[in-house]
Order: structure tokens, then C-alpha cells, then sequence
């Protein structure tokens, strides 16, 4: 008996959050229906605006290149920011140095660690700096470069040259999107090659991401998914997604109580993997 439309919509659009993409074939194969009646079921959903057409198939719908300016993004989601930066400086340990990319959700880790004393913290981030010189307590250092007003980051040559000064326990890395098929992803280039520097300067790489960003492509590639040691995110993460990364052996927390769906923490093969990551 074949799946009613609702249903093949519901796991057309589960596997495109995961894959990223889908093939009219397989589909039909998969549903036990024809051709034409998938192409149906796409066209709906191109009109809904989840999906674009392609040929053979169809891929997620992208995100707008541009991404909000930093004040914007900063109320997006902010209680799930707030339980990923205090899930993330739980993992950090007194006499660490850590990096903190420019991102909402990095500049929540460090208001977790105002009163570390015994933390330095490493970042290219104009807001994560400000915060800083206010209110943290501990050592922080400003990679500094060509300033991006709408991102309110440092990016570019200088940037990577102070980095490569360092190796650091921790790096915690933002994105703009999260894809099997694309990777981590970003919506500037600059800021996404800073990103990079970062994991290839540190131990650990961690990256903080809430569920809005999964099965979403940005413009700019940072890495693999598989370059991560570990991601923190939220309670509302897919199922199908926290399925996903616990194959390709990446840990995640998830929700304010850390739950943790795969333990490979302690994996030294994918820090080995991260260190290489380019």
C-alpha cells in the first residue's frame, strides 16, 4: 500500500534535511509510486518554498546569501544560545586557552566565563572583545586584521598570522548552516577562513550551533562534519540529525541538561583529524 501524500511529503522533506538533496527515481522506487506523481509532490513543495527543482531530483532550498547583521542575529534564538554558551564553558577547565570565532552564540560562552580568572580566551570577535575588557576576568587576547563593520569581526592575512603563534586546547567554532552533503558552512569567506585557522590551531574542535542551523547550506565552506570533535546544540535538534551524526561518530550534546548522544569525546583520531583540517 503507497504512502498518501502527506506522508511521502513529510519524508521527502526529512531526507532532504539530512542529504540535502533527493532523486525523482529513488523516490518512486522507494514509495512504490510513479515518476510523475513525485515530480507532483515536488512541484507542491518547490511552491511552498522548501525545495528547488532540479534535474533528476530536487535540493534544499538555500538560505539567503546575506546573512543579519550581529545585533539582529543575537535575538535569534537567544534561549538556546544561552543554554549552548553555558554547556560549552562547562567543558572548559581553569588554565586552558581557548578560541571563540565571531558568532551569537560563541559571545554566550564567554559571559559564562567572566569570573574564570585562570582562562585565556583568543578571538577575532569585536562584540566577544568588548564584553571582555567589561566584564571577564581572566587573560584575552585580540586577533586582530581588517575589520568587517557588518560582522564586527577581524578576517584576513594578519588574523591568521597571530594565530599561527598559538596552539590551543579549545576552539569553538559558529556557522551559518550545518549539511551531510555540504558540510559546515558560513555566509562570509573571510569569516569562514578564520574559522579553519581556528580548528587547525587547537586540540579540540567544538562546534555551537542551534537546531535552526541543520540541514542548512551558507555560501562558504569551513569543513566536514567529520573535522569536528564535537557539537553542542539544543533540545529542539531533529532526531533524524542527532541519528545522523552518532554514524559519522561525531559526539553531541544536546539540551540543557547535556545529554550526550555519542560517547567519542576522548577520540583521538578525529583530533588527530581536526589538527589537519584545513
Amino acid at each position: 500500500m503507497s504512502l498518501s501524500h502527506e506522508e511521502r511529503r513529510e519524508t521527502i522533506l526529512a531526507q532532504l534535511g539530512t542529504e540535502g538533496k533527493v532523486q525523482v527515481h529513488a523516490l518512486a522506487m522507494s514509495f512504490n509510486v510513479s515518476m510523475e506523481t513525485i515530480r507532483r509532490d515536488l512541484d507542491r513543495l518547490e511552491k511552498e518554498g522548501k525545495l528547488r527543482k532540479v534535474y533528476g531530483g530536487a535540493v534544499l532550498a538555500r538560505s539567503e546569501q546575506t546573512e543579519p547583521a550581529f545585533f539582529k542575529r543575537s535575538r535569534m534564538h537567544f534561549g538556546e544560545k544561552q543554554v549552548i554558551g553555558k554547556l560549552a564553558a562547562s567543558l572548559i577547565h581553569d588554565g586552558e586557552t581557548i578560541l571563540l570565532d565571531n558568532g551569537t552564540t560563541t559571545i554566550e560562552i564567554i559571559k559564562q566565563l567572566k569570573d574564570r580568572s585562570h582562562v585565556t580566551v583568543i578571538t577575532n570577535s569585536v562584540p566577544i572583545l568588548n564584553f571582555a575588557l567589561k566584564e571577564f576576568r581572566g587573560k584575552v587576547i585580540f586577533a586582530g586584521g581588517e575589520i568587517n563593520a557588518k560582522y564586527q569581526a577581524a578576517t584576513g592575512p594578519m588574523v591568521y598570522e597571530l594565530l599561527d603563534q598559538f596552539k590551543v586546547n579549545k576552539a569553538f567554532i559558529s556557522a551559518g548552516g550545518i549539511s551531510l552533503s555540504d558540510g559546515i558552512t558560513d555566509f562570509d569567506p573571510d569569516e569562514a577562513g578564520v574559522s579553519r585557522k581556528m580548528m587547525k590551531r587547537a586540540e579540540e574542535s567544538i562546534l555551537v550551533a542551534d537546531h535552526s542551523k541543520f540541514g542548512v547550506t551558507a555560501f562558504a565552506r569551513i569543513s566536514a562534519i567529520e573535522d569536528i570533535s564535537m557539537i553542542i546544540t539544543d533540545e529542539a535538534c531533529p532526531q533524524e540529525w542527532l541519528e545522523a551524526l552518532q554514524r559519522l561518530n561525531v559526539e553531541v550534546i544536546a539540551g540543557e541538561n547535556g545529554n550526550r548522544q555519542a560517547q567519542l569525546r576522548s577520540n583521538p583520531k578525529k583530533n588527530h583529524k581536526t589538527s589537519k583540517s584545513q
